[in-house]
């Protein structure tokens, strides 16, 4: 890869706890490599279609939501990372939308993801990815602990 292109970590934020680590993992990655930070966010698509006007009030909130978490991040992560993340915003079903951006995006160059900590396992994301999609997939992907601290994070990057 040339060294005018940077590495870009595309890490997917959502409302678990675990993503937290997989921000602040991508971050330590960007600013050893002199790489970004691409944040992606997706939010579910109303259900109640024929009730538009509810429909689209709740659009906006699960929006304001969205853009709330992902400026807290911006804001916690990008001293660390050394520049602002990027930032996508979509509306649809996470994994058909997350394919999406790698695809159109060929900055994206390793997707990083937190391990959730429950017993239902690492989460249906990573379980997805993990699957037959991994053989198609045009970039690694990184699998951090979901349990790590930031402080165990900081030792390993």
């Amino acid at each position: 890869m040339p060294d005018s292109v940077p590495r870009v970590f595309l890490v997917v934020v959502d409302e678990t706890p675990e993503h937290r680590i997989a921000v602040h993992y991508a971050a330590r990655r960007a600013a050893h490599t002199g790489g970004r930070v691409a944040m992606l966010y997706v939010t579910e698509p109303a259900e109640l279609q024929h009730f538009h006007a509810i429909a689209e009030l709740a659009r906006a909130e699960r929006r304001e939501a969205a853009e709330q978490l992902i400026q807290q991040l911006c804001d916690e992560i990008g001293p660390i990372a050394g520049s602002m993340p990027m930032v996508y915003i979509r509306e649809g079903r996470q994994r058909d939308e997350l394919l999406a951006l790698i695809n159109e995006e060929p900055a994206i160059s390793i997707l990083v993801l937190a391990a959730g900590t429950g017993p239902e396992g690492p989460g249906p994301l990573i379980s997805y990815l993990t699957g037959k999609p991994a053989a198609r997939m045009r970039i690694p992907i990184t699998i951090v602990p979901g349990g790590l601290t930031i402080d165990q994070l900081d030792a390993l990057s």
